[in-house]
């Protein structure tokens, strides 16, 4: 059972939930409310309930179905592992769960096949606990719940902005500043609606960025993000013309070094252990192909 204190007025009773408890999908939380499984005040309330200071809502998730997910054995690194959590440096092509067009070959496929028995069900079925995501061609550290208790946990840390995230990014160009910040929205592109931009009416986006090397066509920079928006930094640095190397997307197509994905690595995690507490501090090597490009830029070779 999990309970949230109404700190806010006169939203729908769907869309508060979806605010606090992100792990749940709006479509999963409307069965809830359907089913009587959230209620407020003890009593069952319909979808277009509007929240009231104080209310308290309960959440009970029921026991999950098997899922039609198959394990795979697919080579991953485990950065570290408990009975909680698993972090993974995930690899650069890998999608990291299920979707129409990639029905299986993706990281949840992999984590089940090394949790065995230990998942969350979080959603409904049983399976890995995805609290965060990373871009398909994004590659690094990623966290993933291995009970239900983790994954609310850390998620409520996501939404609270206390998981420090930093990236690893070559971008094309010369970046000038040594350092600086790009507070601009972002939502759904008005002309490509595959794509995200930076639109006047969209949600708050923050990237801090630091140059960590210059070459003669390329930047490598350390970022960080305040905000987690979709393509966030890739659309952030897109906009002020130095889009990440590779990015198929958001950079009109050109293919440097003959990357085809951008080189966009999470390079680690900061974040408290969501049952013991412990602050911990999880780093992810580099992929060889983008060490490779930087120490050829470093020696003049490429």
């Amino acid at each position: 059972m999990d309970t949230i204190i109404v700190g806010k007025v006169n939203i729908r009773l769907d869309a508060y939930v979806a605010e606090e408890r992100k792990q749940l999908s709006r479509t999963m939380i409307q069965k809830l409310i359907e089913s009587g499984n959230i209620l407020v005040n003890g009593s069952k309330k319909k979808l277009s309930y509007k929240v009231q200071m104080n209310d308290q809502i309960t959440i009970n998730l029921p026991e999950a179905k098997e899922t039609n997910l198959k394990p795979q054995e697919i080579p991953i690194e485990i950065i570290y592992e408990d009975n909680d959590i698993i972090v993974v440096n995930k690899p650069k092509g890998l999608v990291v769960h299920p979707a129409n067009g990639n029905p299986d070959g993706t990281l949840v496929n992999a984590i089940m096949a090394i949790c065995k028995e230990s998942l969350s069900g979080i959603g409904g079925e049983l399976r890995p606990g995805i609290v965060h995501r990373l871009d398909k061609d994004t590659s690094g550290a990623l966290i993933v719940a291995k009970n239900d208790k983790s994954h609310i946990k850390m998620s409520e840390q996501i939404k609270n902005h206390e998981v420090r995230k930093i990236y690893i990014a070559l971008v094309r160009g010369v970046v000038q500043e040594d350092e600086a910040t790009i507070d601009m929205p972002i939502g759904r592109s008005t002309k490509d609606r595959k794509k995200m931009a930076v639109v006047k009416d969209g949600k708050n986006a923050v990237t801090h960025f630091k140059v960590l090397k210059r070459y003669p066509k390329y930047t490598l920079l350390e970022i960080k993000i305040d905000t987690g928006r979709t393509h966030q930094i890739r659309v952030h640095m897109a906009e002020i013309g130095h889009p990440v190397v590779g990015d198929m997307i958001y950079s009109n197509g050109k293919n440097d070094f003959g990357v085809e994905g951008q080189m966009l690595h999470a390079k680690s995690l900061d974040f408290k252990h969501p049952i013991t507490g412990v602050k911990m501090h999880l780093e992810a090597d580099l992929p060889e192909y983008f060490k490779r490009i930087i120490e050829g830029e470093e020696s003049g070779r490429n």
